[in-house]
């Protein structure tokens, strides 16, 4: 008979929030996939997205998306890591901070900075057609694999570098030693030992591209993928039938557990026995080869960047309402001051709420799967899984299918919006208290229990203290991912309850991209502070923003 203790009601208690945040919301989607307009049980919608057109052409479209960018940030992130762990490039630590910012600028304000730059009356565009050079919009799937491949190259780029710089040099000395040249040693020594993070950063891209609803939103121009076809389906049909919306969120899950999972075994895979002292020495380019390498390290740097870059100059541009005029003014900021107020404070409040919880409930649920290890912790480790496969889209329409009626009633409440984002960053916070605590030992909690300290007193005072930096930094990166989500607060949003990346959608869809621009800058503002924050308790650990 087990002992009834501390870990044990949190145990239960751990058991009863999933059940009614995730396995309620999830069956739901589930079982009202199989449900008609009327209300009988049937496979009819199965069988109309199997049997539609322009269903097969979503499914066909997400996978041409999601590989698309899968191999742009293959190609763009494995350039750049090379460049950069390997050759002398000037400003290197300048390059992986463009990385950074990439990686956390505000979703949608990214394609529609390309829209800017490259639209039908684009900026780049406009200039070259003055030359005589004419050169296509960046509408449809060409676009949305361009800002796919620099929108998600970090992850290749963040994984990579840190392989490469954990090769053993005396392998690649030896190597040289038998006569291989510079090009066989990489191919036979060092991309073999950075395969794994190859394949987990290149997944990794591939998910998020899969899970992306925003630039195929505003590039597609028709060209729709199963994100945007489950919004179309919920927005259209709110009110009266979403089971179409529904299976395909199910289709949508299904998809990206298959990748999360491939993810999932090639970063268990990812272990360098890298000698610490016999690091690779970056070598020194001449010529035109050190040209090429920085040209081609500050163009994929500045590119990525090049959205973040257009919204700050573009939010302290003059405007009249929506129209860009000549020269430079703080209207844009003036108007957020002025007449946008509660969406910056409802973002920040919510922000703050559902991060205190992330940070409190995953670090007690953390320490129990570290170190309550048995068949009931791996079933709950295994549980947090399912958010983390599920796109912010289908967790919207989830805890609407949920919520939405019953005895529990949160629709148009600014906790269904707290709650979806507690629930979807959790595991992230969950995984990192549990590896933390896997290289502390614990007997030191052991002892102060037979001293005579319960075991949450023993937690309290004992195991908190040791692992406060990394509280705080998981925190922080909890933050950065929780202020900028979109794609649930999308749907669940209502007038009184709007965030800032949702005002900045609609602002964008109404074309005001000044007052975007401004609340996208502020938004990367929060953003980096958090980050440096976290950088400041956790040293400068990039791939902890994965």
């Amino acid at each position: 008979m087990p002992r009834f203790n501390f870990w044990t009601v949190v145990m239960i208690l751990t058991w009863i929030m999933l059940f009614m945040l995730l396995f309620i919301p999830v069956g739901s989607v589930l079982v009202s996939s199989f449900y008609d307009q009327s209300g009988s049980v049937t496979l009819a919608n199965y069988i109309k997205f199997l049997s539609e057109p322009r269903f097969h052409q979503a499914f066909i479209n997400t996978l041409v998306v999601g590989f698309g960018g899968l191999f742009g940030a293959l190609l763009l992130g494995s350039i750049m890591a090379f460049c950069v762990s390997r050759f002398v490039i000037r400003g290197g630590k300048f390059v992986s901070l463009l990385a950074i910012l990439a990686l956390v600028s505000p979703p949608f304000i990214g394609a529609y900075s390309w829209i800017v730059l490259f639209g039908a009356g684009g900026v780049v565009r406009g200039f070259l057609r003055d030359f005589g050079i004419t050169m296509p919009p960046i509408y449809g799937v060409g676009g949305i694999l361009i800002v796919f491949s620099l929108k998600f190259y970090p992850y290749v780029y963040l994984m990579v570098s840190g392989a490469l710089s954990n090769v053993n040099r005396s392998l690649e000395e030896a190597a040289e030693g038998l006569g291989l040249t510079p090009w066989q040693r990489a191919m036979k020594i060092s991309f073999p030992m950075v395969f794994p993070a190859l394949t987990a950063g290149g997944l990794l891209a591939l998910i998020h591209a899969i899970a992306d609803f925003g630039t195929p939103r505003l590039l597609g121009r028709g060209y729709n993928v199963l994100a945007t076809e489950a919004f179309t389906l919920y927005a259209a049909e709110v009110g009266s039938n979403m089971s179409m919306a529904t299976t395909i969120s199910v289709i949508l899950i299904i998809v990206s557990m298959v990748f999360v999972l491939l993810q999932r075994y090639m970063s268990r895979r990812n272990v360098y026995h890298g000698n610490m002292i016999n690091k690779p020495v970056r070598i020194q380019l001449k010529g035109w080869r050190n040209v090429l390498a920085h040209f081609a390290v500050y163009f994929i740097g500045l590119c990525g960047a090049m959205p973040v870059i257009i919204s700050i100059i573009y939010s302290f541009r003059k405007t009249s309402g929506p129209v860009f005029q000549n020269g430079f003014a703080l209207q844009s900021y003036e108007r957020i001051l002025f007449n946008l107020g509660d969406v910056v404070r409802n973002s920040l409040t919510f922000s703050f709420a559902a991060v205190a919880l992330i940070v409190v409930v995953g670090t007690i649920v953390g320490v129990l799967v570290a170190r309550r290890t048995n068949l009931n912790t791996a079933l709950l480790d295994g549980a947090f899984m399912v958010p983390y496969v599920m796109p912010g889209i289908v967790i919207g329409i989830a805890f609407i299918a949920a919520f939405n009626t019953g005895p529990v009633v949160l629709t148009g409440t600014a906790a269904i919006i707290i709650l979806s984002i507690f629930i979807r960053r959790l595991p992230y916070t969950v995984r990192t208290t549990a590896s933390s605590l896997r290289q502390i030992s614990p007997s030191m909690e052991e002892a102060a229990i037979s001293l005579g300290y319960s075991p949450f007193q023993a937690f309290l005072r004992i195991t908190v203290p040791l692992i406060v930096p990394g509280i705080i930094a998981g925190g922080m990166l909890s933050f950065v991912t929780a202020i900028n989500e979109l794609s649930s607060s999308l749907v669940l949003y209502v007038g009184s309850t709007m965030t800032m990346p949702v005002r900045i959608y609609l602002l964008i869809l109404d074309g005001d991209f000044g007052v975007a621009a401004a609340l996208s800058t502020i938004l990367l503002a929060l953003s980096s502070c958090a980050v440096y924050i976290a950088f400041r308790f956790m040293g400068r650990n990039e791939q902890a923003l994965l």
